[in-house]
Order: structure tokens, then C-alpha cells, then sequence
């Protein structure tokens, strides 16, 4: 499991799609009355990018020196494929910073006895846990005042741990950046050299992964 970033690289097209996932079973009589499970609690997200380029010349390199290609095919081949996981940020795909940042998000309310705390993000209403703050880190407020983290609190996977546990009543809020979780969904990419050192991804397919 690897917290390496997917690069951010200019080329990825704005034709983006974010699918979430739920998988259920549904089971219908004869007399067309229903029976239904619900096997996932919280959706798993699918990702499909495309790059319209990826330059591959010495003018558009990174600080090692590597091409916008060499970066995302040195990338997928250190992750071997599906085989290992890695961490996204949202902002790089909808280039809004506010869409992976939150501030003032309520995450619980002290009742004298409870330690932990998940992290969520707030979709219309529906909260989804966040297991991936951006390493790890989160700024707590109790009932508006600061906590330090590393004395009042710790966070493993998005769950905040206090010290002693917040007191009855007490509103526990965080801001944060948060960040996916995902893999690739194939052991295979295809790019095409459409033009001389410029090439191309036209399909790139990542799913969420829980930790």
C-alpha cells in the first residue's frame, strides 16, 4: 500500500468521470414483490481520465529530469499494475483546491466516554468517511478550541483518537485535506504516439480502494 501521489500532469482532458458504486442484491417474486440486500454500506468510486498529451521531450520534465510520459508510465509500471494502491487528489482532476479541502467539518459530539472519531466529507447531505487525510494530519477543534495533534489526538486512517475522551455535548469539528485512496483497474494501459514526442492516454480507469 503505497502513499505515493498520482502525478499531476497537464495534459489529462477535461472529459473526466466519476461513477460511485454500490452493490446490492435484489431478489423479485412471482408476484413482483422485492427482497433486498445491501452489501456495502459506503459506494466504491470508479475513475476513467484521459490524457489528450503527455510530452516526452527535455523541455517538459520534472525535477528528476523525467517527461510527462516517462511519469506516468514510470508510475503505473512502480505500482505493478492493479497490484498495488496509491493516493489521488480530486483538485487535480476539477482543478477547484476547495473540492479536496474542508473547513469546519463536523465529525461527532462528545458524550464523556467515546474516544474515536471518523473523518467525513459531506455530499449533499450523505457523509462519507475519509480514511485518507493528506498524511495523516487534521486540524480538531473541541467546542471551537484548537487541539494539538500528537498530545490531545492521533489519527490512523481517518479516525481521530483523543487522549481523554471530549466531554458530553462538546461539538468536534475538523479541517482537513482530504484524498482517495485508489488502484488501477487494469494490468495494462495502452498510449499512442499521435505526433513526434507527443502521445497520448485515451482511457485510464481507477477504482476506490478501503483500507
Amino acid at each position: 500500500m503505497s502513499n505515493s501521489l498520482f502525478p499531476d500532469l497537464r495534459g489529462l482532458s477535461w472529459a473526466y468521470t466519476l461513477t460511485p458504486t454500490f452493490s446490492s442484491g435484489v431478489q423479485q417474486a412471482t408476484s413482483g414483490r422485492e427482497v433486498r440486500a445491501e452489501f456495502w454500506s459506503a459506494p466504491l468510486w470508479k475513475i476513467s481520465l484521459r490524457y489528450e498529451f503527455l510530452h516526452d521531450d527535455a523541455r517538459h520534465v520534472d525535477q528528476n529530469g523525467n517527461s510527462e510520459l516517462q511519469q506516468l508510465v514510470g508510475f503505473f509500471l512502480a505500482r505493478q499494475g492493479q497490484f498495488d494502491s496509491f493516493l489521488i487528489d480530486l483538485a487535480q482532476l476539477t482543478r477547484k483546491p476547495l473540492d479536496s479541502t474542508l473547513s469546519g467539518q463536523p465529525i461527532g459530539v462528545g458524550d464523556g466516554s467515546t474516544v474515536g472519531f471518523q473523518l467525513v466529507r459531506n455530499i449533499g447531505g450523505y457523509l462519507e468517511q475519509v480514511q485518507n487525510p493528506a498524511g495523516q494530519s487534521a486540524t480538531v477543534y473541541l467546542s471551537g478550541a484548537r487541539k494539538t495533534q500528537g498530545t490531545d489526538y492521533t489519527i490512523s486512517h481517518g479516525v481521530v483518537s483523543f487522549a481523554s475522551a471530549p466531554a458530553s455535548g462538546a461539538a468536534i469539528t475538523a479541517d482537513f485535506q482530504w484524498l482517495w485512496r485508489v488502484r488501477f483497474a487494469q494490468d495494462q494501459i495502452e498510449f499512442g504516439n499521435f505526433m513526434y514526442l507527443l502521445w497520448e492516454c485515451k482511457r485510464l480507469e481507477l477504482v476506490s480502494v478501503r483500507v
